[in-house]
């Protein structure tokens, strides 16, 4: 084992809130003539951005709102790699004095490709009038934040949902001046990409104002009739006449102005997003300049913080084994699933189908080659989308004179060199020195040596029982595919690090952020959608399993096994 590496590798109108301040005005709503200005893309933009918020909207704009106003977003092609790191600050105001603190309930909705995964927990937090704390890790563009809003009597006060951005993201929340009886909530937030708690220039102000009757929440879209004054802040744009959205939010299945059915409290939520604040988990009181890691706090919250229709532990993995974090992870993520019966199989071996539709639910990746009509892969196939899409991604192979041959179960070299060409990581220093930590490196052929190395560098190798042994010939087990693919997620910086003796370097990994970013440009974990395999691992017979979410490809078990 050479010394000199593991040296190296030490480095979110208001009529509404007119009746909530002058009662005289109840019946603005009547009268009122909604009008909604969404922020829309330059015309100079991307056509991949284009594609992306083609993404958002799986209906057809036929439903049109109003846009009088457009607001253009430009976008600064000079922010670095790491400024688009994303994360954001949230700031909280109530104008008129009549509070000096508040409990700020964050959670997030995850984007996947079909749409958003269930809403996870992120900690309640204790905030001072004018405080803001930040928060990093763990997000991707257009996931969604939600704020529920309490006093220190934990009587509810307010409800905001905003969406993150490319960069990252400044938000401010403004209060009315009787928070308690008026539950009303002004939305004020863009880009910022330098971190100084600042709009940037040029970029566009997401301003607009929600408001909570009962159990519902309303995006509300104009304020015309409103006298916002008591939602001014010093330092904030002058309020708009017409609300500035996120073109998700006005638009496509997944949209939130004009929804009245809107729930702040729906049956299906995690356990703490339903308890009383500071009953389940601490409050934790937020200090000048706070961070916070969010990719952290979603496995900290994991039992307590999900929805209780998520299942995350199984009979067969017990407390102390030693894939129980990769697996609970994956679970949560929506990524795999257990079996009916509440077992996860963590021996069972893994089929190329398989992976190809695990690796479907967690990367979102540009296309690199075109798709192959694989002659063994009918458009029928339960896995027929997930293998050609992955496949254009670059992440599998076909076989050599056998098509994609779905069923082969795969080596754990397969399952590596299929992350590392997927993700395009290189490696770099010498090939030999970073493989020596391996007793058995020698068994590894010429062609993939610098594909291991690369993976070795980011930690992403996971050896059980012994982490100085690779067994690359070895079929890889369940449990071993959900480790692996689980640490090539965080070695995109999107997902909190586990600690385990197996993961090969852990302690001595080599700094590679700069290169890592350049090379898996495009590259976003994608906690994904219903569809996807079920099981997250095993194949789907719609004939002979419960499909979840519904979904006729790649929503249930392995072909014949319930």
């Amino acid at each position: 084992m050479n010394q000199n590496y593991f040296a190296q590798m030490s480095k979110f109108v208001l009529a509404a809130t007119s009746v909530a301040i002058f009662s005289p005005i109840a019946s603005a709503y009547a009268t009122l003539g909604f009008s909604t200005t969404v922020a829309q893309i330059s015309d100079n933009s991307t056509s991949q951005q284009l594609l992306a918020d083609k993404k958002v909207e799986t209906r057809s704009r036929t439903t049109t709102i109003e846009q009088q106003t457009i607001t253009t977003e430009s976008r600064n092609s000079t922010v670095s790699a790491k400024g688009k790191k994303t994360g954001f600050s949230l700031a909280i105001w109530e104008p008129s004095g009549n509070l000096s603190e508040v409990i700020a309930r964050i959670s997030v909705k995850s984007k996947g490709g079909k749409g958003y995964l269930k809403e996870r927990f992120l900690g309640d937090y204790k905030y001072k009038i004018k405080q803001k704390a930040k928060f990093a890790k763990g997000l991707k563009a257009s996931d969604r934040i939600v704020v529920r809003l309490y006093d220190v009597q934990n009587r509810f006060i307010g409800y905001s949902e905003f969406e993150c951005l490319s960069a990252n993201t400044t938000v401010n929340l403004v209060l009315s001046a009787k928070p308690t009886e008026y539950q009303v909530v002004r939305t004020v937030y863009g880009v910022d990409a330098d971190q100084n708690g600042t709009i940037d220039a040029g970029t566009t102000t997401y301003d607009y104002f929600t408001q909570v009757s009962g159990q519902r929440v309303s995006f509300l879209s104009s304020s015309q009739t409103f006298q916002g004054s008591q939602f001014q802040v010093e330092g904030l744009s002058t309020i708009a006449r017409t609300s500035v959205y996120p073109v998700s939010f006005t638009q496509g299945e997944y949209a939130l102005v004009r929804q009245s059915f809107l729930s702040v409290f729906s049956s299906d939520l995690a356990e703490a997003l339903q308890a009383t604040p500071g009953s389940l988990v601490q409050v934790i009181e937020v200090s000048d300049n706070s961070s916070y890691d969010i990719s952290q706090m979603l496995m900290n919250y994991r039992q307590v913080g999900m929805s209780r229709a998520l299942q995350v532990g199984f009979s067969d993995v017990s407390t102390d084994y030693w894939a129980k974090d990769f697996i609970a992870e994956l679970a949560s993520m929506e990524i795999l699933e257990g079996f009916p019966d509440g077992t996860f199989r963590p021996d069972a071996p893994v089929t190329r189908a398989q992976f190809a539709a695990m690796l479907r639910k967690a990367f979102t990746k540009g296309k690199i080659r075109q798709a192959i009509a694989f002659k063994d892969v009918s458009t029928q196939y339960w896995a027929y989308n997930a293998i050609s899409e992955v496949y254009q991604m670059g992440f599998l192979n076909a076989v050599v004179g056998k098509g994609f041959n779905p069923s082969q179960s795969l080596s754990r070299l397969d399952i590596l060199v299929a992350l590392a060409q997927g993700l395009n990581y290189k490696t770099s220093g010498s090939t030999d020195t970073i493989l020596s930590v391996y007793s058995d490196a020698t068994t590894i052929r010429s062609e993939y040596r610098s594909l291991i190395a690369a993976l070795t560098q980011r930690g992403i190798v996971v050896n059980y029982p012994n982490a100085n042994l690779l067994n690359v010939e070895r079929v890889a087990t369940r449990s071993e595919v959900s480790a692996l693919l689980y640490q090539a997620l965080s070695s995109t910086g999107e997902v909190a690090n586990i600690s385990s003796q197996y993961i090969v370097g852990q302690q001595q990994q080599v700094a590679v952020e700069e290169q890592t970013e350049t090379s898996t440009e495009g590259v976003k974990p994608r906690r994904n959608c219903n569809q996807g395999i079920g099981n997250g691992a095993e194949g789907c017979d719609p004939g002979n399993s419960s499909p979840h979410g519904g979904s006729n490809d790649e929503g249930g078990r392995t072909p014949g096994k319930k």
